[in-house]
């Protein structure tokens, strides 16, 4: 007689009756005085090893996956660099569509992808890993591209391939992490991406200087083979180090998964039954504050646009090709470093809004200087800020949507998505910003990444005073548990 295996659902209702009658709940058992928002530090020696069991695996698994997702996905701005515009006959704006289609590609599968994992047919450990087998194939086929064509196929493909890994990564995040850890641990994948960039230039430059010509291949077809290949393996160790859900994830013991599960639901303000995918979609496009924060992440990252162009614009200061790969290292290792400490502080202190207001200030500055000087000290400095700026604020804004909008998992999944979706679509229209006929001060491009700055700024205050009046409201209703954080 075959033996049913207990499903998603059924596992999660055995968990309230899985507790000894003769302790404490975890709930009971932590009646501590939070903050403003009523969250509260780890105290129970459970918790806090159950915390590092999960840090020791899910992020550097997340943290390699990510580097290279933006490593395979960016490797075209460093192929710029050594020739591949001459070698595919690619003139005008052509370079720039490449640039923008992989986004078409990548916002169409994101929302449908992350609804899939919220589910319970599938294993995100298995899912996510197979995806980036994809990925790592369709990247390491632009090699073999021979014109504007084959190119714009390409990289159409891989956005397609590459879009469920970060909003399922930051899923994954939500549903592991309480309001206090998240940002940390955002601050810690996007620096995957930081990093990448960082790294990617050095790499291009070690790669065209040792193999180009090799085989007859030019560098920035070995440069897309190899990083290819290397995704491929880190892809396959994914498998066995991802976890899936909470309740039922293999390398946790039984009481690690109830606690894991009931952590996050003593975290969550408004928590709600999960009804479905579906109706997870339809409490989030029905909830007024997703669209705000959306708007918000677009601004901050139309204010990013830089990124896919930062060896041209680094390029403008007028060194040589290796010596411009080279400089583009060090302020993405900073402004990494920089990224950790902004998600770290905004954890520890619960705090959003002047996280943001400081760290997008910071970065106004840098675009301001870029174009009014063409010093090349003050334009490298500027680098600096404008990178270590905005890029901090991104584990920021994310983290306040998977804390505002995570009522239930369905709902926490689908608003990671769209907001994740409708901020990406600015690099869709950002990429025509940066035309070769504007270098070196590329003043439109800096000038507009000003005023998304400050549009980044002025969001995160109106949502701040939003969540305020929810809070009053939640307390004059009787509540005592947890409140909205800004």
């Amino acid at each position: 007689m075959a033996v049913k295996t207990p499903s998603y659902e059924e596992k999660h209702d055995v968990v309230a009756h899985h507790e000894d009658p003769e302790k404490p709940s975890i709930k009971e058992s932590s009646q501590v005085i939070g903050d403003y928002a009523g969250a509260v530090e780890k105290s129970d020696p459970a918790e806090i090893a159950l915390v590092r069991k999960l840090d020791m695996r899910i992020m550097p698994t997340l943290w390699a996956m990510y580097f290279m997702n933006y490593l395979d996905r960016n490797a075209i701005a460093n192929a710029r660099l050594n020739g591949l515009e001459k070698h595919l006959g690619l003139v005008g704006t052509q370079y720039n569509t490449c640039i923008s289609i992989l986004f078409v590609g990548y916002l169409l599968m994101q929302i449908p992808s992350n609804m899939l994992m919220s589910s319970s047919k599938i294993r995100p450990s298995i899912y996510m890993s197979i995806c980036m087998i994809a990925w790592s194939l369709v990247s390491s086929l632009t090699a073999l591209v021979k014109n504007y064509t084959g190119l714009v196929m390409v990289r159409f493909f891989l956005g397609v391939t590459e879009a469920p890994f970060y909003p399922g990564a930051l899923y994954l995040l939500g549903i592991f992490y309480t309001r206090k850890e998240v940002a940390t641990r955002i601050a810690i994948l996007y620096s995957g991406n930081i990093f990448a960039t960082s790294f990617a230039g050095l790499i291009a430059a070690a790669t065209f200087s040792s193999i180009d010509g090799a085989q007859g291949l030019h560098g920035w077809q070995w440069l897309f083979i190899i990083e290819g290949i290397v995704t491929f393996a880190v892809a396959l160790t994914a498998f066995f180090l991802l976890p899936d859900h909470p309740i039922n994830t293999k390398w946790l013991t039984e009481e690690e998964r109830i606690l894991a599960d009931e952590r996050i639901k003593r975290d969550t303000v408004g928590l709600a039954p999960n009804k479905g995918t579906k109706a997870g979609f339809m409490q989030a496009v029905r909830d007024p504050r997703l669209y705000l924060l959306c708007f918000m992440q677009n601004m901050h990252l139309s204010a990013c646009s830089f990124n896919n162009f930062f060896p041209t614009v680094v390029g403008s200061l007028g060194f040589d090709r290796t010596i411009t790969l080279v400089l583009t290292c060090p302020p993405y290792l900073v402004s990494g470093f920089v990224g950790y400490l902004v998600g770290y502080t905004s954890g520890k202190y619960n705090e959003r809004t002047w996280h943001i207001t400081i760290s997008m200030g910071a970065a106004m500055v840098g675009f301001i200087i870029s174009c009014i000087t063409l010093n090349t000290a003050a334009r490298y400095i500027s680098c600096f800020l404008f990178a270590s700026g905005a890029y901090a604020v991104n584990s920021v804004i994310l983290g306040w949507v998977s804390a505002t909008l995570g009522q239930t998992t369905e709902k926490k999944a689908v608003s990671l998505s769209i907001v994740n979706v409708v901020a990406n679509a600015s690099y869709i229209y950002t990429a025509y910003l940066y035309p070769k006929s504007d270098g070196p001060k590329y003043l439109v491009a800096m000038g507009a990444n000003s005023g998304f700055a400050f549009a980044t700024i002025a969001s995160a205050w109106v949502f701040r005073i939003w969540l305020m009046s929810a809070n009053r409201k939640l307390k004059r209703s009787g509540d005592t548990g947890v409140f909205y954080a800004y």
